[in-house]
């Protein structure tokens, strides 16, 4: 999620653990006692930070939504070198995303309807957000390219992106870098696939 080099608060120390466990064996298989367990307190100590599960679980798949909104209007606000840059910029970023927080996304694929109805919501529209901006940058880099196809192509290619947690165990992969540089090749090849 963040690129912080200071450590990690309590907080999101559980959010990740929380991710990680919900990831691996879904929202109802895992307890706040094993959450707990996992960051060294006791699963009641959890309380002390969320009001449950479904608080943790919510802030997770709108927390991320909302970072990579974030982070791609930042990129938007410092691009240098033109559409083509900020084109690979927002698909480094994405793909840093894929590749760092390979647990959000099995969550989000399995657990999005177990949210609240406004949380979901919520998610929803930052999702929506999100795609704009790069439906924009597209189509400055494909003007041919009319909006819904251009749309259809980005959603297309995180659908590429985000299929990193089929991609096997992180160990089995060719190195972090290589996969990235994979990644971002195939995603400029669909993109360029679309404006052809």
């Amino acid at each position: 999620m963040a690129t912080r080099t200071d450590a990690p608060t309590r907080r999101e120390q559980i959010l990740k653990e929380a991710a990680r466990l919900f990831a691996e064996r879904g929202f109802h298989g895992v307890g706040v006692d094993e959450i707990g367990a996992a960051v060294g307190i006791s699963g009641p100590g959890l309380y002390r930070h969320f009001p449950g599960k479904d608080a943790m679980l919510a802030e997770l798949l709108v927390g991320i939504s909302g970072q990579l909104l974030t982070g791609g209007k930042r990129r938007v606000a410092e691009a240098r070198g033109g559409a083509e840059g900020l084109l690979d910029s927002l698909i480094e970023g994405h793909i840093d995303f894929a590749l760092d927080d390979r647990p959000l996304i099995t969550l989000h694929d399995r657990e999005l309807d177990r949210l609240r109805d406004s949380d979901r919501k919520l998610v929803r529209q930052l999702q929506r957000q999100y795609v704009e901006l790069w439906v924009e940058v597209v189509r400055e880099v494909y003007p041919g390219l009319a909006e819904p196809t251009a749309r259809s192509a980005v959603h297309s290619v995180f659908g590429l992106l985000n299929s990193t947690p089929h991609l096997g165990r992180p160990g089995s992969l060719p190195g972090r870098a290589a996969t990235a540089e994979l990644l971002h090749r195939m995603a400029r090849g669909a993109f360029e696939a679309a404006g052809a």
